[in-house]
């Protein structure tokens, strides 16, 4: 179940960042909302989260996974660059919480 709600903060969080980048700094009402309750939902669910994950595991792959898929949308939606340095960066990412996930036990 832990990793469930941490799957939905992760969705939370990634859609709230989009929503952040349609605000134009805070100056659209509905994006602007849709981000303050996105990041609501994803702290929400991330300390649900906590009480069955370990809070390292936990965190690395809601940011790692996060920042990963916001640099997918960055590409897909605002047409931003993907060179070499961004997909190794991206698999780093992936790999770094992978290997958390085979090291550390939940509890």
């Amino acid at each position: 179940m832990g990793y469930l709600t941490l799957a939905g903060a992760i969705a939370a969080e990634v859609a709230a960042t989009t929503a952040l980048k349609y605000s134009e700094g805070f100056s659209r009402l509905w994006p602007s909302l849709l981000t303050a309750l996105g990041y609501l939902v994803s702290f929400a669910l991330l300390a649900q989260t906590l009480k069955s994950v370990q809070i390292g595991t936990a965190y690395a792959i809601w940011s790692g996974m996060g920042t990963a898929a916001v640099a997918v949308l960055g590409l897909l939606l605002f047409g931003e660059g993907l060179g070499v340095p961004k997909v190794a960066g991206i698999l780093l990412i992936i790999g770094g919480v992978v290997l958390l996930n085979l090291g550390g036990a939940t509890h």
